[in-house]
Parts: C-alpha cells; sequence; structure tokens
C-alpha cells in the first residue's frame, strides 16, 4: 500500500571580497547590508531530481525560501510548484539522514523549523515501515497526473461536508497512498486506487462507484474513515489505524494534515511532489508516463533516452 518517497535549485554563493590601498578619502556612511537573491527553483525535474546542499546553513536558507514560495498567494502556480518539489527532496534527504537536521532547523526560523521537523518526521515514519531497504529494480507502477490542485480540493471539500472527515487529513491519506492519484497501481497487496482500497473494503464501503476514479476514492475513504469514528478528533486515530494498522501511519498522516491545517497553500506544496524510488543507483525519478508492467533494473532504466523528465 504504500508507494513512492518524496524536487531543481540553484545555490546563491556570495563571495564578500575586501581590500584596501593606501588611505583612500571616507566614502557615503554605508546602506543596508545586501541580502542575496533567494535560489532559483527551476522547472526540470529530470532522472534523479534535482540535488540540494549537503551544508546545513545552505539547505536551511533553500527550505525557508521554498516554504515562504509556496505560502505566498502572490507566486504564479509553477513557481510554487516548483519549490514544493525543491523541498520535496530536502525534506527526503533529511528523513533518510536524519543526523543531518539538527543543525538545518538550527538555521531557519522557528516557524520554518517547525514545518520542516514535522514533514521530516513523517517520512521518517514512512520510511520506518519499509520491508527493505534500497534494491536494484524500479517497480512496475503506472505513474499518471493527478487531478489539478483545485479540482481535488473540491473533492475533499464535498468528502468533509458529507462525511465529517477533515479535508486535510483525506488529502494527507491521498499523498502518502499514492502521492495525490499519481501512482496509478495496485499495491503488492492488491490495494487499489488513489487511495489503495482493497477489493472486499471497497465493495462494503466504495458508494457502488470507481475505485480508481479520483473523486469516487476519497469520497469512499471519507466513508471507511467516518464508519470508524473519523468524523471526530478522538476516534481519528482509531479510524486511521484500521485504514493501516500502524502507529507510525498514523502519526505521518496526521502530521501532514496538521501542515495542512495551519496553512491551507502547503496544500498546493504537498500537491506537486513528484514521485521517486530509492535504489542502489540512487534516487530516481517516475514521471508522469512512466509504465512499466515488469519490474525494471534502474540502471537500464536511467540508461534509455529522455529517462525521468
Amino acid at each position: 500500500m504504500r508507494a513512492g518517497t518524496w524536487a531543481a535549485v540553484a545555490v546563491v554563493v556570495v563571495a564578500l571580497v575586501a581590500g584596501c590601498a593606501g588611505n583612500p578619502p571616507p566614502g557615503p556612511p554605508p546602506g543596508p547590508p545586501v541580502q542575496p537573491a533567494p535560489p532559483a527553483f527551476a522547472d526540470a525535474v529530470g532522472p534523479r531530481g534535482p540535488s540540494v546542499p549537503e551544508d546545513p546553513v545552505a539547505l536551511a536558507a533553500v527550505l525557508d525560501t521554498a516554504q515562504r514560495t509556496v505560502a505566498d498567494p502572490a507566486r504564479p502556480p509553477g513557481e510554487v510548484a516548483a519549490a514544493a518539489r525543491t523541498a520535496q527532496v530536502g525534506y527526503e534527504e533529511l528523513a533518510f539522514r536524519p543526523e543531518r537536521l539538527a543543525p538545518v532547523l538550527a538555521a531557519m526560523p522557528a516557524d520554518g523549523a517547525a514545518v520542516t521537523d514535522r514533514i521530516v518526521g513523517a517520512g521518517r515514519e514512512l520510511l520506518s515501515m519499509s520491508r527493505r531497504g534500497p534494491g536494484d529494480m524500479l517497480p512496475a507502477w503506472r505513474i499518471v497526473a493527478p487531478l489539478p490542485p483545485d479540482q481535488l480540493r473540491a473533492v475533499y471539500a464535498e468528502a468533509q461536508q458529507r462525511f465529517g472527515v477533515p479535508w486535510t487529513v483525506l488529502a494527507a491519506v491521498n499523498l502518502v497512498e499514492s502521492r495525490m492519484g499519481r501512482i496509478a497501481s495496485h499495491s503488492e497487496a492488491g490495494a487499489q486506487g488513489p487511495m489503495q482500497f482493497m477489493p472486499s473494503t471497497w465493495a462494503s464501503y466504495g458508494l457502488g462507484g470507481d475505485v480508481a476514479d479520483p473523486r469516487d476514492a476519497v469520497l469512499g475513504a471519507a466513508n471507511y474513515l467516518r464508519a470508524n469514528g473519523g468524523a471526530t478528533d478522538a476516534g481519528l486515530d482509531r479510524a486511521l489505524r484500521r485504514y493501516n494498522d500502524d502507529g507510525r501511519y498514523v502519526d505521518a498522516v496526521r502530521a501532514y494534515a496538521a501542515v495542512m491545517q495551519a496553512d491551507e497553500r502547503a496544500y498546493l506544496g504537498f500537491h506537486a511532489w513528484e514521485v521517486y524510488f530509492r535504489t542502489t543507483a540512487g534516487r530516481v525519478h517516475l514521471p508522469v508516463g512512466y509504465d512499466e508492467a515488469q519490474p525494471v533494473r534502474a540502471v537500464d532504466y536511467l540508461a534509455r533516452p529522455g529517462t525521468g523528465r
């Protein structure tokens, strides 16, 4: 049932060069310090996803700028998505290498550090659920474009109004289960659709809909969660535990939902997250259009022309 892991960043390097020759006449009083330009978030993703800086202060600056870009309603959608993809890779790197987290958080403003800590923590919870480490093979998945963010947000709102389950929780489940619907494949256990239902559960709670349809799947998930107490905060943990019987799953969903509850624009950031798969050949981007009927060796896939657009 689990799918995917959590995208280009230009690190601004500021060189300060000072020199003196003799005793020049006094100049005008110094003005305010010149602030470096924020990182540029590139549209292209590439076969491995963009890199982020190793230096903790530089990485903190990238994450802070990305978070503020996503939170700014004046920024165009393409810029927001590019910033979110960059942050995604930063969060993923910190989840895989938790020893890097503390110095990054120390270099960030308090609000950004809290968000980063929560998202990275959710990633660590999900990583700890993996039954095996990176292997040589990429999965037999099909990657499709999700519904546009406004359309998917409207589906969550409809489900909340009808069943009482918070839209942020539904969005978080959708993010964890299929990266907002990008992974259009059955799980190894046979779970189906963007909310990953087992066929028997879908037959009971799917409201007669199509498990592969994003709207039907979200409504079915809201119906299932409500039936297990998910329409109240007191019962939500129990309902999520019925969805996936692991406390780490519950904690991760709750963490993502809390980030969106605190700032609804964070949803736009999560919606932009890409599908990556960790292998012995490194992180591999699985773009929209990836469609493999059988597992494929990562090195062979990466050698194909035009891979990982």
